[in-house]
């Protein structure tokens, strides 16, 4: 069989090492693979679907998989997850030392759309108290004026955005002009040590351990997309994938443990990455829908109520149908 060729982007993560240099292979497969920024996949996949499988964030993913003319479909793959407790900045004059505080003021991120941002105002939302409503929403790029959002919001009625273009999250939180970003880089001016800003959470990792422990979610940013022509005219290609991709991660997990070389150039790799299988268990860093499906079906939940998923769906419409199918021997 002749195999097939497909393009694939995505940023560099050492857990798609092996993947990407092809020292792993998925059967039936050979694939050109652009590494670029993340912003650049997303920008470029969601615009112009210039690669066949790509990382996308699961924000703009759920606003594009729940369109009713729909051309891609999502992988159980997880380029990146990272608990969003520690991206909470505050203008210090605004009076904000809890999250209910958090009332009345204004918030800003970069996108409406963005994953950090989603999960933080679904955990304000849900948990706390602190409905969308009862704060006055800001978009604007984070670190730079003119960033936009990438897809097409249906925000709730009640709901006030407001989008500035010429200044940054970082200018309009240092001035006062907003009391609050949820930003997954920190700002510049919280980097340069301004006086007045100051992270709302600096307790952040404690709560982070305390928030898995208590809903065993962690928070999915980026997954990957393929377009649906490629596995309607391909079905295996999806597990094939997925099977690449799960032992590229294997490697990679593998080399976090290994206490014999500095495989990074950091103290304690190892140690860590057991506290790690201590607190997830042995797979630390799980692909899959079963694995994952209390962290799916929140996004998915979040985004809907936010006015980004255009209908509120199941981890089973987001993923290709039989591709967990188990193959015991």
């Amino acid at each position: 069989m002749t195999p097939l060729k497909l393009s694939i982007a995505s940023t560099d993560y050492d857990h798609f090492r092996d993947f990407r240099t092809g020292d792993v292979r998925a059967q039936g497969i050979d694939h050109t693979w652009s590494t670029l920024s993340h912003h650049e996949v997303f920008a470029r996949f969601t615009a112009n679907r210039e690669w066949d499988v790509a990382e996308l964030s699961f924000a703009k993913f759920s606003a594009q998989i729940t369109r009713d003319d729909c051309d891609i479909v999502g992988l159980p793959v997880v380029c990146s997850r990272l608990f969003r407790f520690s991206s909470f900045y505050v203008n210090k004059n605004a009076g904000i030392k809890t999250v209910q505080d958090l009332k009345g003021k204004r918030i800003g991120s970069p996108e409406w759309a963005h994953s950090a941002a989603v999960y933080m105002r679904g955990w304000m939302h849900n948990d706390c108290g602190v409905k969308l409503p009862d704060v006055h929403w800001f978009q604007a790029g984070a670190n730079a004026p003119g960033r936009v959002e990438k897809v097409e919001l249906t925000l709730p009625e009640d709901v006030e955005l407001t989008r500035v273009a010429d200044k940054s999250l970082s200018e309009l939180l240092a001035s006062g002009e907003i009391d609050c970003a949820i930003i997954a880089r920190p700002p510049t001016c919280f980097l340069e040590g301004h006086p007045d800003v100051e992270r709302l959470f600096p307790d952040y990792l404690e709560m982070e351990e305390d928030y898995y422990k208590e809903t065993k979610v962690w928070p999915i940013m980026h997954i990957i997309a393929m377009q649906k022509h490629i596995l309607d005219e391909n079905p295996w290609v999806a597990r094939n994938l997925l099977n690449a991709f799960n032992e590229s991660k294997r490697r990679s997990v593998e080399r976090l443990l290994d206490p014999a070389v500095s495989r990074y150039p950091l103290a304690w790799v190892p140690t860590y990455a057991r506290k790690m299988q201590a607190m997830f268990g042995e797979d630390p860093y799980p692909f899959g829908i079963e694995e994952n499906r209390a962290t799916w079906e929140q996004m998915l939940l979040y985004t809907y109520q936010q006015g980004i998923a255009h209908k509120h769906v199941t981890p089973e419409d987001i993923f290709p149908q039989g591709i967990m199918t188990d193959v015991v021997v």
